[in-house]
């Protein structure tokens, strides 16, 4: 036997992560939950242009699971300490490795494909997991970020 000091036990504070909307959707909820969103990042922060441009930005990924991801999702938002995030799930077949690497504005005249860039364009940072049982996709807004500008 040796005579090993055992370490003192560590304070773990833990990151308050709980969900402000935690929520299965489909097409008919989508106006409702766009509401949500918009309340909950208004509480959380954000206001002005960057409440719009984020709500803008979930409601584009709300709007691709219920067309392209199997008619249903899953929207969970989040405070992160200085960050808003708010994550869409869907069941569908994925995106293709095309499609998520054309980071090019869509053309004007182009009906489709405006969601994924108009998320990026519109969130701080952007993250997308796709395969065949699914996509999710995670967007995030700095809060507290028109102050620092500002000041």
């Amino acid at each position: 036997m040796t005579n090993v000091e055992l370490p003192a036990p560590r304070t773990v504070v833990p990151i308050d992560t709980s969900p402000l909307i935690a929520e299965a959707f489909e097409q008919a909820q989508v106006t409702e939950l766009r509401h949500s969103v918009t309340s909950c990042a208004h509480a959380a922060g954000l206001d002005g242009q960057r409440l719009d441009d984020f709500v803008l930005a979930v409601n584009e990924l709300i709007t691709n699971a219920v067309r392209h991801g199997g008619g249903q999702g899953w929207l969970r938002m989040w405070r992160h300490p200085g960050r808003l995030v708010c994550e869409v799930a869907d069941h569908g077949r994925g995106i293709s490795a095309r499609r998520l690497d054309d980071r090019d504005r869509p053309a004007t005249d182009t009906a489709g494909g405006w969601g994924l860039w108009l998320a990026r364009e519109l969130s701080d940072a952007m993250e997308v997991e796709t395969g065949t049982a699914g996509t999710t996709v995670r967007i995030s807004a700095t809060l507290g970020a028109r102050q620092r500008a500002e000041g």
